[in-house]
């Protein structure tokens, strides 16, 4: 296999670092849009969810940043912790379904949404590896 030039991401790392960008300037920038999925009878939204979702928008803006910016020995643990990041994101999309607290549909939309952030993040995670293990050859 080719050595992959140190200034090339895996195209995981990029895909996931668009959905990143996307889904966070979303929270930030039109959290009322996002939490009327959640919590369609509820209007106004809450504050409190509108801050939360400004709050989450912003740090997964610098996540995706980082997927970016980042290289070598940073890059890899970034993608590690968004395979813990997103995995957790999985798991409190898919409890929030199972205990009836979301549509079915909005549970199964965010479950997976995360559940391919997820994949993503441990594709991107072995696609590094692979590409140090190549330029150790």
């Amino acid at each position: 296999m080719a050595t992959v030039p140190a200034s090339t991401r895996p195209v995981p790392v990029y895909a996931l670092a668009g959905i990143r960008l996307f889904n966070g300037a979303a929270g930030l920038l039109a959290p009322e849009m996002l939490i009327r999925r959640f919590d369609p009878d509820r209007d106004p939204p809450s504050p409190a969810a509108i801050y939360a979702f400004r709050l989450f928008g912003i740090r997964t803006i610098l996540l995706g940043l980082d997927l970016l910016t980042h290289g070598g020995a940073r890059l890899r643990d970034d993608v590690s912790e968004g395979i813990l990041i997103h995995g957790s994101d999985t798991v409190t999309a898919a409890t929030l379904g199972l205990r009836g607290q979301v549509s079915p549909r909005t549970a199964f939309l965010t479950t997976f949404i995360s559940a391919v952030n997820t994949a993503l993040a441990i594709s991107a995670s072995v696609s590094l590896a692979n590409s140090r293990k190549d330029r150790r050859k």
